[in-house]
């Protein structure tokens, strides 16, 4: 596929990519925002490498969408499509600190062994009620009704801990017939919730204070040192892309808060 995409808010267009109903879903709430381009260096709108071996041979292909709004600094998925190897969306929404909001988290990822699901409307300050208590009242009917629906993802680490929230909805499932059916079932309108929560929190926030944006500040940088340190992709994006532009794609278009 030829590269024609110059504007991070050019549709996606990869052939064969499971995952795309999801972003469509996300770019059709955020249309009333009114949203602009984020700044997407192209190489990273677009990177398309194979290699691999002879007996395991791939062709993957990364895009980037990405945008900003009044109150959402960024808002950028990254989409990988690399037929059995992987199929990949990662959506985060991140807030502008003059603004009280968590971020939004969504992964669905696609490997040879099954589905990995996450969802989560992550804190920038978790120990802080002002900034979680009136989202887990929220959130919390939302994330019991689904995860009754889906097969526990199992624990996550200590340390990962104080960057997701009590209601982080996390899911294996197999591939296969039994799969697709729990993602048309139970993940698509999981997804769908959180997504039109997370987007009436945006609409009704406010502004505030400047002493208070210094500390969401500081929340959020420490969320995004984080999770470019831990990010899962990067041994992924490494092979097929390399460790030089993955390292650069991490830290300078999904997590370029730092």
């Amino acid at each position: 596929m030829s590269n024609s995409r110059q504007s991070s808010l050019d549709p996606i267009q990869l052939e064969g990519w499971r995952w795309a109903p999801f972003l469509d879903q996300a770019i059709d709430q955020l249309l009333p925002m009114q949203p602009t381009a984020y700044p997407i260096e192209q190489t990273y709108l677009h990177k398309n490498n194979t290699g691999g071996s002879k007996t395991r041979p791939f062709s993957a292909t990364t895009e980037t969408w990405g945008c900003s709004t009044e109150k959402l600094r960024q808002v950028r998925a990254a989409c990988v499509e690399a037929g059995s190897a992987a199929s990949v969306l990662n959506l985060v929404m991140n807030p502008r600190t003059s603004y009280d909001l968590p971020f939004f988290g969504a992964d669905l990822v696609t490997l040879p062994n099954g589905h990995l699901i996450a969802l989560d409307l992550q804190p920038a300050l978790k120990s802080d009620a002002t900034h979680t208590e009136h989202v887990w009242s929220r959130l919390t009917p939302l994330f019991e009704r689904w995860r009754r629906e889906l097969p526990d993802g199992g624990p996550i680490p200590e340390e990962a801990q104080p960057f997701f929230s009590p209601c982080f909805l996390w899911t294996r499932l197999p591939l296969g017939d039994e799969g697709d059916a729990l993602i048309e079932k139970a993940v698509m309108p999981a997804y769908l919730d959180y997504l039109h929560l997370y987007l009436d929190l945006v609409k009704e926030a406010t502004s505030v204070s400047s002493d208070r944006e210094q500390n969401l500040l500081s929340g959020q940088r420490k969320y995004t040192a984080y999770r470019s340190e831990k990010d899962p992709a990067r041994g992924m994006l490494g092979r097929f892309h390399g460790p030089e532009w993955t390292e650069n794609f991490i830290h300078g278009v999904l997590f370029d808060l730092e």
